[in-house]
């Protein structure tokens, strides 16, 4: 396979590479060590080029990358429209910076003036074999090259790395392999902690985490089939609605403030901008132009397509049960692209809620809502325990 130097652990050597757990570290502290020749393992050869401008090269976007001397980005400078002419699954570094352009190239791609790429002598070299590699080759170049002293095919070829080896010394690939596997294994079960403690913290703040119903959401539940409803006009409740004002797409200025359109995707949120716009308020209702409302529990702006309900003079809760209300009576099919809902619709509008003495009972309201939300969040609740504590079990 290659020329071995010398046999050394970790250890001796004065360090391990990264920061992984204390099974990891074991196997690495136990593993023999080998040195081997680069050029015995690898072709080294400047990749392929088209040998244009940049103006040219980047001229029109695609899908293809190409690998520069740039040591950010895996390499990559930008996508492009022309066909790859380099196989991926190979190392590539730059000749004229420093290790830290060394990356391997799962993708096929476009190369670049002084990007050398090394081609594996044995097909035996997995992407993630490879990804050890590279983590050895910078390791070996490390503070060696710059502008000024280059990083030339001569020189690589005679470069020796630091691989796991076995007794006959050769490359340990079945250490690299369990290893890496094990490696990402950690990482997935890491990103999967990091998630649920995410969650954990969403549900907590929002005062989700709790889904024990109370005696007052047990008797609300309980007793919906025998509320009293009312009709109720909607500019009685909350006055006059809002009209929002257009904003052509070409007009915006991004930014952080929620614009709302009509449509149902995202919530009919189509930009966030950074515009002087009216700015709605919190806890309030939105009807777009085809009926359909949506609770809005953050400050946004709005286009003339979408009318508001100011509901904020409501606790959340029963802002959100109102919504519902709305919803139930303006999104019939009535309104479309021929027959848009506008604010003057919303004034006009009828909706039935609960009633106690002839007055909406917004009480009910908010404590069935939150028995409603309850019962929805508690199996994401109990998911979410479990996980989190397998995942501490994973980590241990």
């Amino acid at each position: 396979m290659g020329s071995v130097q010398s046999f050394e652990t970790p250890k001796s050597r004065g360090g391990r590479p990264g920061k992984i757990d204390a099974s990891l570290n074991k196997k690495l502290s136990e593993v023999k060590w080998g040195e081997f020749r680069i050029g015995d393992l690898f072709e080294i050869r400047p990749t392929k080029s088209y040998g244009l401008t940049n103006a040219k090269l980047f001229a029109t976007a695609g899908d293809t990358p190409v690998v520069t001397n740039t040591s950010i980005n895996n390499g990559i400078s930008g996508r492009i429209a022309l066909p790859p002419i380099e196989k991926g699954g190979i190392v590539t570094y730059s000749d004229t910076t420093t290790s830290d352009a060394i990356f391997y190239q799962s993708e096929d791609f476009i190369g670049y003036s002084h990007v050398q790429g090394l081609y594996p002598r044995q097909n035996i070299w997995s992407g993630s074999r490879l990804l050890y590699f590279v983590a050895a080759f910078k390791k070996a170049a490390a503070n060696r090259f710059d502008y000024g002293n280059k990083f030339n095919r001569a020189i690589t070829t005679e470069m020796y790395v630091t691989l796991p080896a076995t007794i006959n010394s050769e490359i340990d690939f079945e250490f690299i392999d369990g290893f890496i596997a094990e490696l990402e294994a950690q990482r997935i079960a890491e990103l999967e902690a990091q998630r649920i403690a995410e969650l954990e913290a969403h549900l907590t703040v929002t005062g989700l985490k709790d889904y024990i119903l109370t005696e007052e959401e047990h008797n609300a539940l309980d007793g919906y089939d025998d509320w009293e409803w009312k009709t109720f006009n909607l500019e009685d409740l909350f006055g006059k609605s809002t009209r929002g004002k257009r904003l052509k797409r070409a007009d915006r200025i991004p930014g952080e403030l929620p614009f709302v359109t009509a449509g149902e995707a995202d919530e009919g949120i189509s930009d966030f901008i950074g515009n002087n716009v009216t700015i709605f308020s919190e806890n309030t209702t939105t009807i777009d132009m085809f009926g359909s409302a949506k609770y809005r529990n953050y400050r946004y702006g709005g286009d003339d397509h979408v009318a508001i309900v100011h509901t904020e003079v409501l606790p959340k809760l029963a802002s959100i049960f109102v919504t519902s209300a709305i919803h139930k009576s303006s999104h019939n099919g009535q309104f479309d692209y021929s027959k848009n809902f506008y604010a003057k619709d919303a004034d006009t509008l009828n909706i039935q809620l609960p009633s106690r003495d002839g007055h909406p009972d917004y009480d009910c309201m908010a404590t069935f809502i939150s028995a409603v939300q309850k019962i929805v969040i508690k199996e994401v609740v109990q998911y979410a325990d479990r996980k989190i504590d397998a995942v501490k079990d994973i980590i241990k």
